[in-house]
């Protein structure tokens, strides 16, 4: 028989485990563990009918329907289960640890797998997400990357990360750079709920360092929010300032967003409307008509000159209002510097020790 598992026993005692998300491929792309491979015992389409069967005529006539529609694929169904788990252990879930995942933990363990059950499904693990994120400061200390656009953020943080750093990033979970350009380039953002599940997991992974990295972010990015918690953090955090010279700046947001065929430049040229508000028609217009011409540079340095740095009135060099201040004109340098600073603090863990 299937073994039953919370919520903590499944995320960090058999983190090893490949998991796998019983669901509707629609349940599945609201929201899931992240790292869920998505098997459905229904579609959306008859998921929905079965739950009207079971609304209109009881639970039993519902099973014999599911049943019904299921039993003729169970060999393609278990099929999928042993692409994934190659040791033949697998764990499953549904929305609330009811029939999918009871019917399926009892296919599976006749056919062989050693099955792990999580109890109380996907809705468990949306509760452990909002508890932890709805705390009001987070248990471990954030470090702040803030500077002009272009000064190369993102770029830190990736660097960090490779370097074993714990980072939170927010705008790489969103898949939205924060600002009216954010989507150009981007794939879809998630959904809220994954969007803090994403979050939920970078942070939980963070605490054995006692510190995470993060750019500072306004509370929304496009059509998601920040949890309260992680803004809570940020502002008490560890305060480092990266600044660049003007032209370094223009050049890195010409190489993120001027590449790209003529769907770019006009995704490009959308996004100055949207600041018509704030630059004048005239203005917007003269600006579109270089994109259209190709002088992205002129553009863009217009936009961090008279727009974006007037906006968000970052120091343009070092400055003793932050903790750390480092030129990232050279990054490998910047790199470097930065992550010293995070070793030498004092809430600093290494892993293991």
């Amino acid at each position: 028989m299937y073994t039953n598992v919370d919520i903590y026993q499944a995320l960090h005692e058999l983190a090893d485990v490949p998991v796998v998300d019983l669901r509707s491929p629609g349940e599945y792309g609201e929201a899931t563990i992240p790292g869920a491979f998505n098997i459905p015992l229904l579609d959306n389409i008859e998921r929905a009918l079965v739950g009207t069967v079971h609304k209109n005529q009881g639970p039993d006539k519902a099973r014999e329907l599911a049943m019904e529609i299921v039993a003729p694929r169970l060999p393609v169904f278990v099929k999928s289960f042993q692409k994934i788990a190659q040791y033949k252990k697998v764990m499953i879930f549904c929305w609330r640890g009811g029939d999918r995942s009871h019917f399926a933990g009892s296919i599976l363990d006749a056919m062989g797998f050693k099955v792990y059950r999580i109890l109380g499904g996907f809705k468990a693990y949306r509760r452990l997400v909002t508890a932890y994120l709805g705390e009001e400061n987070l248990p471990l200390r954030a470090v702040v990357v803030h500077g002009l656009t272009g000064v190369g953020k993102t770029d830190l943080l990736l660097a960090l990360k490779d370097m074993g750093h714990p980072v939170l990033d927010l705008e790489g979970l969103a898949k939205h750079r924060g600002s009216v350009f954010g989507k150009i380039g981007q794939p879809p953002s998630p959904g809220q709920k994954m969007f803090e599940a994403l979050i939920e997991r970078a942070l939980r992974r963070a605490e054995k360092y006692g510190i995470f990295l993060v750019e500072c972010e306004s509370r929304r990015l496009g059509n998601l929010y920040v949890p309260d918690s992680v803004l809570n953090t940020m502002q008490k955090g560890h305060r480092v300032l990266l600044y660049a010279p003007f032209n370094t700046r223009v050049q890195r947001i010409m190489r993120d967003y001027a590449l790209g065929g003529p769907g770019n430049l006009s995704a490009l040229q959308d996004a100055v409307v949207r600041l018509t508000k704030y630059l004048g028609k005239t203005k917007v217009n003269e600006l579109n008509q270089r994109l259209a011409m190709g002088n992205f540079r002129e553009v863009f340095g217009f936009l961090l000159g008279e727009y974006y740095d007037p906006l968000y009135k970052y120091p343009d060099g070092p400055s003793k209002d932050y903790d750390l201040s480092v030129n990232t004109q050279n990054m490998h340098d910047a790199v470097q510097r930065v992550s010293d600073f995070i070793i030498s603090l004092p809430e600093y863990k290494i892993p293991g020790r």
